[in-house]
């Protein structure tokens, strides 16, 4: 049976990704060895990571003056090597949902937060917007796809100061001015590899402008000046990464992934809109087009458990809600085919006819 993949994370990967990876880890650029086992400083990988960064540039057309950096852990260690750097006295930061909440907790450790706007009163089913930013902070620190709550954030903001964002969920799905910002990461287990690894986009001349002592692994300059070298890099995840990218750059680009990503999105949300038994969870205008939250209508409540089990047995995995708002959720990511979203919409009907 046909598996359909909407797990949000770790998640889908292009079959094709998927294969090149296992040739290579059985074979790595024809050294008789695996990507698993050979040096990390070997003429062979470090054109892997070299290649990585350069297709980085050119999918997201990041200017002069940024560095790409591949780093170990998750997007969470970002959560305090972003303040450790940047924090010099105060920063902006929009609680937009968990993980934002949860990096304006590490943040304070460093310095004055100033959260600009909230939506966890109303439990993140909008997106802030219309908020002030102050002009005496260092950054305003976004967190553009929500993916427990389902929430985005699809542009890139006129403000007053600096941005940093975590863009672990929809990296490669939008065009994005990179100018804008000092500092753009995200854990790669979405859109772009295996867990383990984070991409960091890095300003090089918004470094070295704090008094604190950073430890060493904790500061990005080391990693700079270290090509992401100063340690043992995630080596297959990177691997994994360029081939993503690879695939990418066949597909069209940024630009082609956009229009693909909001085609399986409006499929998916015109199907729940014109439900007798489905509804979506968040505001229309701040829906995701990579996290689609839906429940069932009140009168069918009872019914959710029943639905989670009828898709799963026809292949279609990883639909069931996360905790915080229940009913379901479908991840759609880059690697997701616009067929998985029909054969779930088709999972839909059938159930509400059954």
């Amino acid at each position: 049976m046909k598996k359909h993949n909407f797990y949000a994370g770790p998640s889908i990967l292009s079959q094709q990704v998927i294969n090149n990876t296992i040739d290579a880890i059985r074979d790595f650029a024809g050294t008789g060895l695996s990507v698993l086992e050979i040096s990390h400083r070997s003429k062979e990988f470090t054109a892997v990571i070299e290649e990585a960064k350069q297709l980085f540039i050119e999918l997201l057309d990041i200017p002069e003056g940024y560095d790409v950096l591949f780093l170990g852990g998750g997007a969470s260690t970002q959560f305090c090597m972003v303040p450790y750097n940047l924090l010099k006295t105060k920063a902006a930061y929009v609680d937009s949902g968990t993980w934002a909440n949860k990096a304006i907790k590490e943040a304070k450790l460093f310095g004055e937060v100033d959260v600009v706007a909230s939506s966890k009163a109303d439990n993140y089913v909008w997106y802030p917007k219309d908020f002030t930013v102050p002009t005496d902070v260092d950054y305003l620190h976004l967190t553009t796809n929500n993916t427990i709550f389902g929430t985005e954030l699809r542009r890139d903001l006129d403000v007053p100061v600096r941005m940093v964002a975590d863009m672990s969920s929809d990296i490669f799905s939008r065009p994005v001015d990179v100018s804008k910002y000092d500092l753009i990461y995200g854990g790669a287990q979405k859109n772009l590899a295996p867990a383990g690894v984070n991409f960091v986009i890095v300003k090089k001349d918004a470094l070295g402008k704090v008094d604190r002592a950073i430890p060493t692994m904790l500061n990005y300059q080391t990693h700079v000046d270290k090509g992401s070298m100063f340690n043992t890099p995630p080596v297959l995840p990177i691997y994994t990464a360029l081939e993503t990218l690879r695939w990418y750059k066949e597909l069209g680009g940024v630009k082609r992934l956009k229009e693909l990503d909001e085609e399986k999105a409006a499929c998916l949300y015109d199907a729940i809109d014109n439900s007798r038994m489905f509804v979506g969870t968040t505001h229309v205008e701040d829906r995701s087009i990579m996290n689609v939250c839906f429940v069932m209508k009140p009168e069918y409540k009872e019914l959710e458990k029943d639905f989670v089990e009828f898709a799963t047995a026809r292949g279609i995995m990883g639909i069931k809600g996360h905790r915080s708002v229940g009913g379901f959720r479908a991840s759609l990511y880059n690697a997701l085919p616009l067929e998985s979203v029909k054969f779930l919409v088709q999972a839909m009907h059938d159930f509400e006819n059954k």
